[in-house]
């Protein structure tokens, strides 16, 4: 369940007669619990609750159903009770129906309220929907609302108006819903005169059955469409005759209205009763930018971003700077009017908006400073010099392009009435500005200059109408000169195997073939060329959020070279870390933050966790002073055993075998034994499967064949080979009993997984004897030498695998040639080896100490066993006591020596080649 589902069943629970026997699990139903966990649960089964009245499901919330004025008590009984701990429930809740407490036992958080308004409450409980909960959802749930209400209302009217849900009427849809949204909020903050006055003229005015009620909005959007002096002659109703003019291109063009049935107008006055004045713009118009997506709304109120988050770009960008410029103003009214200016002149532009969350938290944090300078100098009552056109952005969907337009419009409003009062913010708003600054449009298509001008008063590719993005664009005024550019926001992330061929070619476009090739390249990179060719221009700086891909593995050499020219540098990064929205901890993505700038001498800053590293310079994987990109190596660098891939059959299925399949062919021919070996791949190592494969010596391929189960399938590798499009495996046809990449040797081997899980807190890998085979899913280290367990197994091998090998979604993905052959390990004494063998032997006796669990088991982040994590960390410390002498206090220092080392082996290699090549001509 979404949290907008969530919110509709718990308003609904709270609505109802209390039932107290009921009662537990009916919320547990409204937080999408299955009737079979109910089911047993009512039964007792699975009810482990040691309190009366007490319902306990493990690992997520002890309920108790209390007597009249018995919360509390009931409150303190969950709290003390062993089964709570027991349990692992990480809320607890009581009520007797009047009255309802609950706790938060993680966060420490605690509610009390009239058992009425508990549902005023539900983002205290999505945690236990899997949601992440955040702080402005806690604290106002009416933006989930709204969205919920909005939502049942735009699905029963193009149930109803099936012509408008077309690409050609999606957009009048779209419009008329801003419309509605913007009539909901004036009512509730006086911009209409008349509490209600919107919901109430529609209550009074339509029938019941709804038959009527698009007249009824098309008379209102018409009145407000007309100047007073218009309104004589114009026949309006005095009903409707009684709204405002409102201008702005709202509600110019067609003022047609969609038809409703009975349950649309109830929808809508459900939508009219909440208390639209507590709308938090950025919230909202980030939720309710998926009611018009079909795509999106199963994710309905997921897609709000936190404050905090958004202000992790924002801050390093430029609001810190205009911060310290505050605080070193003081009271220098001078210095606090220069501030203000500049404030004034100040272009934030985000190239893919959405709903345009960025920029209203941009604007709403410079308002906040500048009501402190109008304080400071006495100047409350001043009209705010920071102007919405200022802020820019493009984005591609209609609806969050006019949802972006309005929620500034909305955080404007609110910001007037915060910090000048309702009076003076009144007196202003009306009649809105026609400029249209938000452009409905390819980003990676359009012209980023001409949009957001770094300079000058005028901007043209602008349309003239604020809800309308017509084809012929006029030119508008910015309200000044314009001084500083700032350009922000998250971009689409999209794979390269997620692109449509019309992203693909947005890509191509955008590098225009300033890199080999644009096709393994992620989308978001297109924002980052773009962003560079703007800053190149103009004095202008960025930082954009971006999927850590592009700061990792072969994306670095492909994209950064690119980037990086033209003197600019990156001045702040904050490397991966979880960007998440209000959503699910499965949907949670990892991201970077990267700020890119002209050239100075300024300092570079990284930020990691709570801390900031200051740098010189910022290199492509975002490690402080180490600018080196790491290419792939054909041989270890390092004194390390070589890598190779596994074999690869190629043999469509006619060389592998299932368990049972195996089982079946030795059970009726056991002359075929020797020709049968255990198969491992990556899944296979990680989960402790593993299949068989046909292996034929040359030599025994007579033997072989005439056992007819493996002839069979002989035959099937031979056709299956000829059948293919490439010469080469036409070629290997001749050998069909043969895999058609054969690295196996006989030796004994490591076994390491390709890709492996990112919440591991070591690197997967098993030791086999030289009778089974490793497939081409997997890669080999035969003859590994034991201390080289101890550098695979290190946490300073993640570390470097993860920041240049790069990830697959949100996996590792190992290569033995970007990430083994060239590891920095630096000269290792023989009493080295030796302490780093034992720590390897330590490893595997910890491992086998837990026979038979699984890899996947073992390095379980939650469930590692103590001695295997213990000897995991005694072999870091005494690695990376080798490194520097003493433990590296987190992954950037661990990188940083890495990097240093990288930089010098690549040296001395480099040095070396001409030797080398000599050598071989002399031989030669």
């Amino acid at each position: 369940m979404n949290a907008v589902e969530i919110e509709q069943a718990i308003s609904d629970l709270a609505l109802q007669p209390f039932d107290a026997a009921e009662f537990p699990f009916a919320f547990l139903a409204a937080f999408g619990n299955k009737e079979v966990t109910l089911k047993r649960l009512r039964a007792g089964n699975n009810n482990a609750s040691d309190v009366p009245g007490g319902v306990l499901l493990r690992n997520h919330i002890h309920i108790a159903v209390c007597p009249p004025g018995g919360t509390g008590a009931g409150l303190q009984a969950l709290r003390s009770s062993p089964a709570t701990a027991k349990g692992k429930a990480k809320f607890i809740l009581a009520t007797d129906g009047q009255t309802l407490e609950a706790e938060d036992l993680v966060g420490g958080d605690t509610i009390a309220c009239d058992y009425p308004a508990f549902s005023d409450h539900f983002g205290f409980f999505l945690p236990l929907a899997g949601i992440t909960t955040i702080q402005e959802i806690k604290d106002n749930p009416v933006d989930v609302r709204a969205t919920g209400r909005l939502n049942k209302l735009y699905v029963e009217l193009l149930r109803e108006n099936p012509d408008w849900a077309t690409d050609e009427r999606r957009p009048d849809m779209n419009h008329f819903m801003a419309r509605l949204i913007f009539c909901f909020f004036a009512e509730d903050t006086d911009i209409f005169n008349g509490e209600g006055l919107f919901t109430r003229t529609l209550e009074q005015f339509s029938e019941r059955d709804g038959s009527n009620l698009h007249e009824v909005l098309e008379a209102i959007f018409r009145a407000m469409n007309l100047r007073p002096a218009e309104r004589a002659q114009a026949g309006l109703r005095p009903w409707a005759d009684q709204f405002p003019y409102v201008n702005g291109g709202l509600f110019s063009g067609s003022t047609s209205a969609p038809r409703f049935t009975r349950m649309a107008r109830t929808y809508l006055l459900h939508a009219g009763t909440l208390n639209w004045q507590q709308i938090n713009p950025d919230i909202f118009g980030s939720m309710i930018q998926a009611v018009a997506d079909d795509e999106e709304r199963g994710a309905l109120g997921m897609h709000y971003t936190s404050v905090p988050n958004i202000l992790k770009v924002l801050n390093p960008l430029f609001l810190d700077d205009l911060r310290a410029q505050l605080a070193a103003a003081g009271d220098n009214k001078a210095k606090l009017l220069n501030l203000r200016r500049r404030m004034a002149r100040i272009r934030v532009f985000d190239p893919a908006c959405g709903s345009g969350n960025f920029l209203v938290i941009a604007y709403k944090q410079m308002r906040e400073i500048e009501a402190e300078i109008n304080r400071r100098r006495g100047e409350e009552h001043l009209r705010s010099e920071i102007p919405l056109t200022n802020f820019r952005g493009i984005e591609l969907r209609h609806f969050p392009a006019e949802i972006a337009r309005l929620a500034l419009i909305i955080a404007e409003f609110q910001c007037d009435v915060l910090y000048r009062g309702q009076k003076e913010a009144l007196a202003e708003f009306l009649p809105l500005d026609a400029k249209n600054w938000i452009v409905c449009g390819n980003a990676l298509r359009l012209d980023w200059l001409s949009i957001c001008q770094p300079t000058g008063t005028g901007v043209k590719i602008i349309a003239d109408d604020l809800f309308g993005s017509p084809l012929e664009q006029a030119e508008i005024d910015f309200e000044n000169e314009g001084g500083e550019t700032y350009l922000c926001g998250n971009p689409p992330y999209k794979g390269s195997q997620d692109q449509t061929p019309s992203q693909k070619a947005d890509l191509a476009a955008a590098f225009g073939g300033r890199i080999k090739s644009t096709k393994s390249a992620d989308y978001v990179a297109g924002w980052f060329i773009l962003a560079r060719d703007y800053i190149a221009k103009s004095d202008a700086a960025s930082a954009f959020v971006t999927t850590n891909s592009i700061n990792q593995g072969r994306q670095v050499s492909l994209l950064w070279p690119a980037i990086l020219s033209s003197d600019i540098e990156i001045t702040f990064a904050r490397p991966s870390f979880p960007w998440s929205n209000l959503a699910s901890k499965k949907a949670v993505v990892t991201v970077s933050i990267v700020g890119l700038a002209r050239k100075s001498s300024r300092t570079k800053l990284v930020f990691t966790g709570e801390t900031v590293k200051e740098a010189t310079y910022i290199g492509p994987y975002l490690v402080p002073d180490q600018d080196v990109i790491v290419a792939p190596s054909s041989r270890p660098l390092s004194v390390l055993s070589p890598m190779t891939n596994g074999s690869m059959p190629n043999d469509g299925g006619g060389l592998i075998f299932s368990p049972d399949e195996a089982r079946d062919l030795l059970s009726t021919n056991p002359e075929a034994f020797p020709f049968v070996k255990k198969l491992l791949g990556s899944n296979e190592a990680i989960h402790g499967e593993h299949r068989f494969c046909l292996w034929i010596p040359n030599e025994s391929l007579a033997d072989a064949v005439s056992i007819e189960p493996i002839r069979r399938r002989v035959e099937v590798v031979r056709k299956h080979r000829l059948q293919s499009d490439r010469e080469t495996t036409n070629e290997l046809a001749a050998t069909p009993h043969l895999f058609g990449e054969i690295r196996h040797t006989g030796e004994p081997a490591l076994v390491i997984p390709r890709h492996s899980a990112e919440d591991r807190p070591y690197l997967p890998f098993d030791w086999l004897d030289g009778s089974t085979v490793i497939g081409d899913s997997a890669i080999s280290l035969p003859n590994y030498r034991m201390w080289e367990i101890a550098l695979y197994a290190s946490r300073l091998h993640l570390v470097w695998i993860a920041t240049v090998c790069g990830k697959i979604e949100i996996r590792f993905r190992y290569s033995n040639t970007l990430g083994w052959n060239t590891f920095p390990v630096p000269r290792l004494t023989d009493q080295n080896k030796a302490d780093l063998t034992r720590c390897a032997e330590n490893i595997l006796l910890a491992r086998e100490a837990h026979f038979p669990a699984t890899i996947d088991e073992l390095y379980d982040p939650e469930k590692m066993p103590e001695n295997l994590r213990q000897a995991h960390e005694h072999n870091d410390e005494v690695l990376e006591r080798i490194y520097i002498g003493r433990r590296f206090k987190n992954d950037t220092e661990r990188l940083e020596k890495l990097f240093d080392l990288y930089t010098k082996m690549t040296a001395v290699a480099a040095k070396a080649a001409p030797a080398r090549k000599t050598a071989r001509r002399a031989k030669a």
